[in-house]
């Protein structure tokens, strides 16, 4: 018997031609997948907004780069990095429109924090370019890290200031560290603020960068998995008047990252 012939639908065909090149490159870029699929930007961007509704593609602020959905086969958990940027990001989005200043979000490594997302292109601000993904953020030289390690529990801490620890520590700076800590954990927020002599990366970027900075953890389940900022140039406010400002809804953002990862966590 004669196999019969049904074509294919085109339309659907060059979507799907679309999502395979955007989980093939785990990130692309318009440009790049106009250049990959031949197709016109505009297409491009009617199918891939399409592909986001659906829920299997999403566009990162940090670049405007488009990433796949978190493979819900794979069952990631809510500590993946690419499912807590995914998941941040229009939340992130709508942080911009609520404070003057660019934020990132960032999450723990070893010796470090990195950057998994930012609004910062939403400003167009040559003094608001924070970024990009993948930068390694001090733990105690950043409001960013210092959220996160004065968030943490007791063990993770000591761990983690047991990698920094210089050989030859200055006498009484790591108790000034953990001191300070214990400040930034009671207060519920970290700044730049107080300078510390332990040369951990960073250091001499914050010195000279001229940028103010305050922090919050993202907590879920009772730990910190992340952490989001806000930074600011040090001559456009002093950081009571900034915080006074911004604080509360740089913590309202940080809880609803946190309801939608215990809400959504694959």
């Amino acid at each position: 018997m004669l196999e019969r012939r049904v074509k294919t639908v085109r339309a659907l065909e060059r979507g799907l031609d679309v999502l395979i090149e955007v989980q093939t490159r785990k990130a692309a870029s318009l440009h790049e997948l106009h250049q990959a699929t031949g197709l016109p930007k505009a297409t491009l961007l009617r199918m891939l907004v399409t592909l986001g509704q659906k829920g299997l593609v999403w566009q990162r602020l940090a670049d405007g780069a488009y990433l796949p959905h978190v493979d819900r086969i794979e069952r990631a958990s809510f500590t993946s990095a690419a499912h807590i940027a995914e998941v941040a990001s229009p939340h992130l989005k709508a942080l911009s429109t609520r404070v003057a200043w660019p934020s990132v979000l960032a999450a723990p490594r070893l010796d470090h924090m990195e950057i998994l997302e930012t609004n910062s292109p939403l400003f167009r601000l040559d003094s608001a370019i924070l970024g990009p993904v993948g930068v390694k953020l001090s733990y105690i030289h950043t409001a960013t890290g210092r959220a996160y390690l004065a968030a943490c529990g007791d063990a993770e801490r000591d761990s983690i200031i047991d990698r920094l620890r210089p050989a030859n520590p200055p006498d009484g700076s790591e108790a000034e560290l953990r001191q300070m800590l214990q400040q930034v954990k009671q207060r519920g927020y970290a700044t730049r603020d107080p300078l510390l002599p332990w040369p951990d990366r960073s250091k001499q970027l914050v010195l000279r960068d001229g940028r103010r900075s305050m922090a919050v953890p993202i907590m879920v389940g009772g730990s910190p998995i992340a952490t989001i900022n806000v930074t600011w140039p040090g001559r456009r406010g002093a950081d009571e008047a900034v915080v006074q400002r911004h604080l509360e809804a740089l913590k309202a953002t940080a809880r609803a990252i946190a309801a939608a990862l215990e809400a959504n966590p694959n």
